[in-house]
């Protein structure tokens, strides 16, 4: 297993119950597939997006450092694409 840093944006307008049951089914995902998450920074919070994203101006951004195989990372991937409330995700390998 290598080290990722995983980042996800979530709509804007999701309340703050709404926001962390999401971030615990996306935690759930990677989980399921043997990987660990060693971290997640919500520091970054709600913020003003570079550019619009499917009428969204603002998003609130999450920031997971996770120890992953490709397979658990594959499933995270085609999952969050599919998610309607994630409007970005970004994963990285870790050189930490």
């Amino acid at each position: 297993m290598r080290n990722y840093e995983i980042m996800y944006i979530l709509k804007a307008d999701l309340d703050e119950a709404g926001r962390n049951e999401t971030i615990e089914k996306l935690n759930g995902i990677l989980e399921s597939k043997g990987a660990k998450v060693n971290k997640v920074d919500l520091s970054m919070g709600l913020r003003d997006l570079a550019y619009e994203i499917n009428k969204e101006t603002k998003g609130f951004y999450v920031v997971l450092k996770v120890s992953a195989d490709e397979e658990a990372l594959k499933e995270f991937s085609r999952l969050v694409r599919i998610n309607p409330v994630v409007l970005r995700h970004l994963v990285v390998v870790d050189h930490e």
